[in-house]
């Protein structure tokens, strides 16, 4: 893992990120991104692109956008870099042919879909926040049965509390207890 902050640290993004209380429901601490999606893209995406080690980097062939606020994050550090970019979307959001992957859900299950038939490549996987990590787990699995190698998961908070170790690399920005 590469260097992180916590709130407790001088990072400035903890100065523009709004902390929630009791939202969506009592006891849950929510992170709001979207002040620093609203004057600071620049700046996130240069955290993100050095949070990957120069070897992983240079061995990404795209990078694999989980719906729905990892899309705006792995399409801009597509176009910041050159590299493709892969949707890993929710059931029924892409056209056919498509690869799926099903995971439990506290309550009930999701499906996760990316399109099939894609040349296979090595993807970093990128998202916002990594709190459960059951969709990152699931976004895994999908991207390994499409033929795809994963070599890791970008985010840019992980809620280090309210997840098991991953079995990938993981290269954050920021983290918080859960």
């Amino acid at each position: 893992m590469q260097s992180t902050s916590t709130p407790d640290s001088p990072h400035p993004f903890w100065q523009i990120i709004r902390v929630v209380p009791d939202f969506p429901k009592p006891g849950i601490a929510f992170y709001d991104i979207t002040p620093l999606l609203r004057a600071h893209v620049n700046a996130v995406i240069d955290a993100l692109l050095a949070a990957i080690p120069q070897p992983v980097f240079d061995a990404v062939d795209c990078f694999g956008a989980i719906e729905a606020r990892g899309f705006i994050f792995a399409s801009l550090l597509a176009g910041r870099t050159g590299k493709g970019m892969v949707l890993v979307r929710k059931e029924g959001k892409l056209p056919p042919p498509v690869a799926n992957k099903s995971y439990a859900l506290e309550y009930g299950s999701d499906t996760l879909e990316m399109q099939a038939g894609l040349v296979p490549a090595n993807v970093l996987l990128v998202d916002d926040i990594l709190a459960t990590g059951g969709t990152l787990s699931a976004a895994v699995g999908l991207c390994e049965a499409a033929g795809h190698q994963v070599l890791g998961a970008l985010v840019l908070l992980d809620l280090v509390d309210l997840h098991q170790p991953l079995d990938m690399p993981l290269y954050t920005v920021l983290q918080a207890k859960g």
